[in-house]
């Protein structure tokens, strides 16, 4: 299920992201344009219909998260290309595990840099600002977020799709079901 272009593009994406906290316009656009290809041939992994949904579920929720500041855009294209490639279904699964993972990511470096205690008073921050987005708007919960960093570095989205991604191909492929 999990074929090598997106496996390739994936890794790449997870370098780049590594190495410069970004992930390039072209390489994003790529993953997206060569799933919705591959679902338009005999050989697909899935129907050009599950590809489509796949772009507009798996974007869904990191574009929310964009749209607060809280990540950024290549990120919701990203998720977007695997939605194109696996479907609706799988980038839901994806979607969770990788909060998961990027949850286990975010504890271990605030333990690391001695921050765990920030970490929890921020993020109380944040969730309170979110319960009241209606009342604040949008801007300020944007900003609310971005103020109440609580890492040295932002953790490379790239990483934690890449592990769920490995990790929801590896149980559909053993029979697990969504």
């Amino acid at each position: 299920m999990l074929s090598a272009p997106l496996a390739a593009g994936l890794v790449w994406a997870t370098v780049t992201d590594l190495r410069a906290r970004r992930i390039p316009n072209w390489l994003t656009f790529a993953i997206l344009l060569t799933g919705v290809a591959q679902s338009c041939t005999g050989y697909g992994t899935i129907t050009l219909g599950q590809s489509l949904l796949g772009i507009i579920v798996a974007a869904a929720v990191p574009f929310v998260l964009f749209a607060i500041g809280a990540t950024g855009g290549a990120d919701v294209k990203l998720m977007a290309g695997i939605g194109a490639w696996l479907g609706p279904g799988p980038a839901v699964a994806i979607l969770l595990v990788e909060k998961v993972v990027a949850l286990l990511i975010v504890l271990a470096q605030a333990a690391w840099q001695g921050k765990l205690h920030a970490l929890s008073r921020n993020s109380a921050v944040v969730a309170v600002n979110l319960v009241h987005l209606r009342e604040l708007g949008v801007d300020h919960v944007s900003e609310a977020g971005q103020s109440a960093r609580s890492i040295d570095r932002p953790l490379p989205y790239a990483v934690p799709v890449l592990v769920a991604t490995v990790a929801v191909v590896a149980w559909f492929a053993m029979g697990g079901r969504p």
